[in-house]
């Protein structure tokens, strides 16, 4: 019998009862094909393979890497519920030991949204890496984490998440925004004041395929990753690179999936986007679950798979070279000297942001102030009203802060009136001030 040379725990998760409309690229058949095609190989029934059953995140869950207005409830489904559980119960079996590796095919995807959630933005209501991360760091006390998104699309929501925390690293490896959705994603997308450097880039022009892709891995990705050191390794696993995707304009294929997932070796993968129902998904996600069992993949191959017709050019090349000599240029920069230089020498640090909801049709407008902190990632403040006429204050103080940090947080919080305040006591103040 054929034996995984890693324990692995997968969670599959359609969503029967959530989808945007029948026909919309995000539906259950994303993962019907997969599951099917998983159980058809007889990957089920390789040994050291487990599925588990997803559990349901709790309102408190959410609420550690959310503001949601006007509540969680509002804002989500049951789907969300369940589909933010994978990814916990995949956390959960890691940290008890019972698997090594965990993948978790859960849907609806979770990556665009932001810390602060009025609705949908790019299929996405609540940040299921977020959520889980927030989780790992809160019940289980793990320090650092290396969030590597290979979603196509730019992962927005996790980099708002994590701008301010230099204790988890952001990488987003996606087309360049210039020419997709969400039209973010640049180098000089950092991180704040007070993680400068901390959120990494790599826009990557369309047409990329195998050689440039994994190029990039091996000569940006993994030198970042040896430098910080991460206790865990997350993979926001999007599949919408596939030469077949339809919304999409990249070459990647599921050997390159495969061999990816390889070289990045994550403990958690999570499912985000991927549209290419029959042709690419379930010859993707066999080669990465393979790839995490440490088995071999090189027979996964889609009917057309044709390497030499999908490689990219040689100015491409050239052009993703010369993209990951900068990229790790500026990581060499990062930290209070790279802070310095882009923000300046303040006390406090504010911005204000204009957030659009493509998915619910809503305007968001935010005001945030950070207090500057070299000690831990500092307490901020936000201010968010929509176009709806919700509005809200938050306060977050982060769970490493320093006595200047959690004594800002307390005074923003005591300053805020009588209904800002009961906003936060009524979803546990002791979560958003994380004492």
């Amino acid at each position: 019998m054929l034996k995984a040379k890693s324990r692995i725990g997968l969670v599959f998760f359609p969503a029967f009862d959530w989808a945007i409309d029948p026909s919309h690229p995000e539906r259950e058949e994303r993962l019907l094909y997969t599951q099917d095609q998983i159980f058809e190989e007889g990957l089920m029934d390789i040994e050291g393979i487990q599925e588990f059953k997803p559990d349901l995140v709790t309102d408190q869950d959410i609420q550690r890497a959310h503001f949601c207005v006007p509540d969680e409830s509002t804002v989500t489904t049951s789907s969300h519920y369940v589909s933010a559980g994978g990814a916990k119960t995949m956390a959960r079996e890691l940290m008890e030991g019972h698997i090594e590796k965990g993948f978790a095919l859960v849907r609806p995807p979770g990556h665009h949204a932001m810390r602060v959630v009025h609705g949908g933005r790019g299929f996405c209501n609540i940040n299921i890496e977020a959520i889980m991360v927030e989780y790992l760091r809160s019940q289980w006390g793990v320090k650092r984490i290396a969030i590597v998104d290979t979603d196509c699309h730019h992962g927005d929501g996790t980099q708002d998440i994590y701008w301010h925390d230099p204790d988890v690293l952001f990488i987003s490896l996606h087309q360049d925004g210039r020419t997709l959705y969400p039209g973010s994603g640049f180098m000089e997308e950092l991180g704040g004041p007070n993680a400068a450097g901390y959120t990494v880039n790599i826009p990557l022009p369309p047409h990329t395929s195998e050689e440039g892709y994994l190029y990039t891995v091996e000569n940006a990705v993994m030198p970042i990753l040896d430098d910080f050191k991460p206790d865990l390794i997350i993979n926001s696993a999007g599949q919408d690179n596939h030469y077949t995707d339809p919304i999409t304009n990249m070459n990647f294929t599921a050997q390159g999936y495969a061999k990816l997932t390889e070289i990045l070796n994550p403990h958690i993968a999570v499912l985000e986007g991927g549209y290419s129902i029959e042709a690419a998904l379930p010859y993707v996600n066999a080669g990465i679950i393979l790839a995490m069992a440490g088995l071999d993949y090189s027979h996964v191959l889609e009917p057309d798979y044709n390497p030499a017709v999908l490689k990219e050019s040689k100015d491409t090349l050239q052009y993703i070279h010369k993209l990951c000599d900068r990229v790790m240029d500026q990581w060499s920069r990062r930290g209070p000297e790279l802070s310095q230089k882009v923000f300046g020498k303040k006390e406090f640090h504010e911005r204000s942001r204009s957030i659009m909801y493509d998915t619910d049709g809503i305007y968001e407008g935010q005001k945030e102030i950070l207090r500057s902190c070299s000690d831990c990632a500092g307490s901020f403040r936000i201010e968010s009203k929509s176009d709806r006429d919700w509005r809200i204050i938050g306060v977050h103080i982060p769970l490493n802060a320093c006595p200047a940090c959690k004594a800002q947080g307390e005074e923003w919080y005591e300053n805020a009136s009588g209904a800002d305040k009961a906003y936060l006591q009524d979803r546990s103040r002791d979560l958003y001030l994380k004492k």
